[in-house]
């Protein structure tokens, strides 16, 4: 079902809103300033800041973040379809609105697993008559079952390259839920020419004491949030690039990511502490 055939009551009946427990797509909702989101979602937000006090500064940093992401692909990549993986709820500066406003022709999948996202991808995901979106109620972890979906085959031409976007949405996957493997399924259906985008949170970029406060609130609070939160390493995040082409500056704080901003003007690399990186697809083996 592409966007312009979506109504809003196909997510009625089909799948059931939680708004007792905090969802990560409502949560940075909230860290961004909307207004589709529940107490479930604004408590779990109230700890994580005492814990991590520029909650709300990671969250429009990794917003901006992926603004230039998309324009570097469309822009300099030459990239005209997009898979965006953990899209949440709608916002200002969506990839459509960015990758369209510079080829209205480019075409957009949106995947996310929260029933409110659905509910408002009528109003907020609009394309271009020239280009195409789709949105698709579905899991990361689950590749094999969005890969298949008819609308993603129907919206984007697998035959040509693909950006794959992982965006502050790796963080809530655990390990025993196998990431690694996850992302080596999505990327490894694309076909050379294609990148991967990933923006992921990490302990290494955080302070010894906000390191131990996080950990305590992923740890504690677990039960308040649909999916903990899971920092990884740099070294471990570098993992979901493997055989890829990493693109200059490689993987480093998301604010430091092809920002035209000066460096001193910046937020530093705690403030968020998200790294982000993209990496090209290269020719694989036969």
């Amino acid at each position: 079902m592409s966007m312009q055939d979506f109504s809003a009551t196909d997510a009625d009946d089909p799948f059931e809103i939680d708004t007792t427990v905090a969802h990560p797509a409502r949560l940075y909702d909230y860290l961004l300033g909307g207004s589709v989101n529940f107490e479930a979602d604004r408590g779990f937000a109230a700890a994580l800041a005492n814990a991590f006090p520029t909650a709300k500064t990671a969250a429009i940093e990794n917003r901006r973040f992926l603004n230039r992401v998309v324009t570097y692909l469309v822009k300099e990549a030459g990239i005209r379809q997009f898979l965006d993986i953990g899209t949440g709820i709608p916002a200002t500066g969506n990839i459509h609105d960015v990758a369209q406003a510079i080829d209205p022709g480019a075409r957009i999948v949106y995947v996310d697993n929260d029933p409110i996202v659905l509910a408002h991808a009528r109003q907020l995901l609009k394309s271009t008559a020239d280009g195409a979106t789709a949105y698709l109620h579905a899991d990361l972890r689950d590749p094999e079952a969005i890969l298949a979906h008819p609308e993603l085959r129907v919206t984007l031409d697998l035959t040509q390259p693909v950006a794959l976007l992982l965006i502050a949405v790796l963080h809530f996957v655990a390990d025993a839920d196998d990431p690694l493997d996850r992302v080596a399924t999505l990327s490894g259906a694309l076909p050379a020419g294609s990148y991967l985008a990933i923006s992921h949170s990490s302990v290494d970029l955080m302070s010894p004491d906000t390191k131990v406060k996080v950990t305590a609130v992923s740890t504690q609070e677990r039960d308040r949030l649909r999916d903990a939160l899971h920092p990884r390493d740099k070294a471990t995040i570098a993992r979901f690039f493997d055989g890829m082409e990493l693109i200059d500056p490689g993987i480093v704080p998301i604010a430091d990511w092809r920002n035209d901003i000066p460096p001193n003007e910046r937020p530093p690399a705690t403030d968020a502490a998200i790294y982000g990186a993209v990496a090209r697809i290269s020719q694989r083996d036969s």
